[in-house]
This record gives structure tokens, sequence and C-alpha cells, in this order.
């Protein structure tokens, strides 16, 4: 049976069969050239010692407002910038410019994820000597970022309360990719059959070394343990520099 169609192979049947190698060699291909880039990106990085995050999510997991909390409150001590990555829209964009922090909107199309080409040329708008922190805000995907290197120090999967907590179990690749997982809206924990301690088990069985910060952008609520990890990992880049 044909894979694509469903079809039984038969004679007046026409269409074009490609053999699966085929696919596999493309996407290898692709991941190869996108992994040189990000090894170039890397490179650019730690030159300037600068800290890069790749933030990863479902749509409305609250990234972007966890990012306008952020910059608001780290801005005098930490110097930010951000790539912001949608399919279309500058919103977003808007958003973290009215915090008064250098951005650069990114629109992938009808592509699901920012690739380290993208991330090459965005970076270009900024001035990375005079930046600490570069948070790259990725389209609102759970699956294909997962096997793009940006460059970045570290991915940041954040999963909201609202999305259930077997989401790692769901998408496991991405939750192996993230070095730490923020879970988001907490205050609103009263109000729904989510299990925390459910969550972070299923997250840590697919990822043993996840680390996990528990908050809430829009109460408080566990935003000095997410600001003290972003000021050590500025300090530990620092120091390996040194």
């Amino acid at each position: 049976m044909c894979i694509n169609c469903g079809c039984n192979g038969e004679p007046n049947h026409h269409h074009r069969h490609d053999p699966p190698t085929r696919t596999v060699r493309v996407e290898e291909d692709l991941l190869a050239k996108n992994n040189r880039l990000a090894s170039a990106n890397r490179q650019q990085f730690s030159t300037h010692d600068l800290f890069v995050l790749n933030l990863v999510s479902s749509p409305g997991s609250g990234k972007t407002s966890l990012l306008e909390r952020t910059l608001t409150d780290l801005q005098n001590c930490l110097r930010f910038a951000v790539l912001e990555g949608d399919q279309q829209t500058s919103n977003d964009a808007e958003r973290i410019a009215a915090t008064g922090v250098p951005v650069w909107q990114i629109n992938t199309g009808s592509g699901c994820h920012l690739d380290a080409h993208m991330v090459g040329h965005g970076v270009d708008h900024f001035e990375l000597a005079a930046t600490d922190i570069l948070m790259i805000e990725n389209v609102g995907n759970l699956v294909c970022p997962a096997s793009f290197d940006l460059g970045e120090d570290h991915k940041v999967a954040v999963l909201s309360v609202t999305e259930g907590e077997d989401k790692p179990l769901k998408y496991p690749q991405m939750f192996q990719a993230a070095d730490l997982m923020l879970i988001n809206k907490i205050d609103l924990l009263p109000y729904l059959r989510f299990d925390l301690e459910q969550c972070k088990a299923f997250a840590r069985q697919i990822n043993p070394r996840i680390e996990i910060i528990e908050l809430s952008c829009h109460s408080g609520a566990g935003m000095t343990a997410w600001y003290d990890w972003l000021t050590s990992g500025v300090a530990g880049k620092r120091a390996k520099k040194e």
C-alpha cells in the first residue's frame, strides 16, 4: 500500500511514489545546514558574552506577557534584546517595544518555527556588545522548534496550567531539548483541574535533568526564582570567558 495516498499500487493509479529515503535525506540536509548556521550564531554570541534563550511553547502559554514583565522588572539591571517570531502580524513586537527594549520582528509566513538563518540576520539589528541577554520568542508550536538549534544557550519551555499536565508526554522531543520548564499562570490553579505535581513528574520522566520554575507573570508569584536563574545565567556566561 502507498504510504502517501493509501492506494494498493494498481497499474492504472497514476502518480509518483517517491522513495521515503528521499524525504529523510532532504530533512537531514536541512538540519545539517541549520546546525552549521547555528554554530556560527553561537560563536558570535560567545564573542559578545551574550546569554541567549530560545522561548518555546504552545500558542497562548503567556510567553509575551512573561517577557513584558521580565523586561520591565529587570531592564535597569540587565540589558535585553528580543527577537519576536510569529507567522503573521507585529502585535507581540509592538508590546515588547513599549517596554523600551530593542526588538526585531521575524514573520515566518507559512513556516512554523524560527531557524538559525533567520536569527543570524535578525541580530544584525541589535548592538550585541551592549546586550546581556537575547530573548528569542519562537513561533507558538511544540513540534518543529524542538529540532532547530538557533545558537541559543538554552531552550526554555513555557507551559501554562490551562494546557493540561500531560503536555510533556505528548511532545517529548521539546521537553527533552529544554533545559528549563516554566509552569506559567499558577494564579489560576484554584480554578482548574491541573495536577501540578503530576506535570512536573511527567517532565522529569521525559527529561530527568530539566529544571522547573512555577510562576505567574500576572500575580508575580515565582518571578524572583526566574530572575535569579537569568542573573545566574548571565554571570555564568561571563565566567566561561575569564
